[in-house]
């Protein structure tokens, strides 16, 4: 598997970058990333046909979060910092495999990583989450933790996802998407946002994106081997 990394610790959401894992993937070579986008407010596709769009655009620039639209479907997530971004990309080779086994597999993947860093965590979502969906996962008994989407195209696919990591992120999340959904007409309850720390994991995101790497490349896509490649700003 290739695991793509950025030579920052910190790196904006970038379709280059997206492409890179895709063309990989479309060679017959799994990818993976996980990293960190600060200051963001992606938003999906479903949000960028909203009538409420333009307003929701502006209050995140209005409170310092960049807007940018991405290619996975999903609602508007906010990282502010710590929170992490994955994109895990598969050849399309198994005639057997469906969005729902990608699904099922890539939520599997990540709980397993989270576990095994002592978090509590089980799937699911509360009602009104922050990027709401069928493919999430929530501190046992607590709020939204992480939520995946998916891209496919003829020679491969992308499945993507968010994780909240600290309970700081967790907060400023629910902060700046309640304005944002309210202006999507998307139902939204600040308190159902969870984070790794709250499940009684690590604070540390750099600790949980590796664990994440891991458990992806130590898994039914990667077979344990990996081949890193480092990735600049101009990627």
């Amino acid at each position: 598997m290739r695991v793509f990394r950025d030579r920052a610790d910190e790196s904006p959401l970038t379709r280059s970058r997206t492409e890179c894992l895709l063309a990989s993937a479309a060679d017959g070579t799994p990818a993976i990333r996980v990293w960190r986008p600060p200051g963001v407010m992606a938003f999906g596709r479903r949000d960028a046909r909203d009538p409420g769009f333009d307003r929701a655009v502006r209050i995140a620039e209005d409170r310092g979060f960049e807007p940018l639209e991405r290619d996975v479907g999903g609602r508007a997530v906010a990282y502010p910092g710590d929170a992490l971004a994955f994109e895990h990309a598969v050849p399309l080779t198994d005639a057997s495999a469906s969005i729902a086994d990608r699904y099922d597999r890539a939520t599997a993947t990540v709980a397993d990583a989270l576990r095994g860093l002592g978090a509590d965590v089980v799937a699911g979502e509360p009602p009104a989450s922050f990027c709401p969906g069928d493919h999430s996962l929530r501190v046992a008994a607590g709020g939204k933790v992480a939520g995946l989407a998916q891209r496919v195209r003829a020679d491969a696919a992308l499945v993507a996802g968010c994780l909240v990591v600290t309970r700081a992120d967790a907060r400023a999340i629910a902060t700046i998407t309640d304005p944002v959904y309210e202006a999507l007409a998307v139902p939204f309850d600040p308190t159902t946002v969870g984070s790794v720390a709250a499940a009684g994991g690590p604070s540390d995101p750099e600790r949980v994106a590796r664990a994440v790497e891991d458990a992806f490349v130590d898994g039914p896509w990667g077979n344990g081997r990996r081949r890193i490649d480092r990735v600049g700003d101009d990627a």
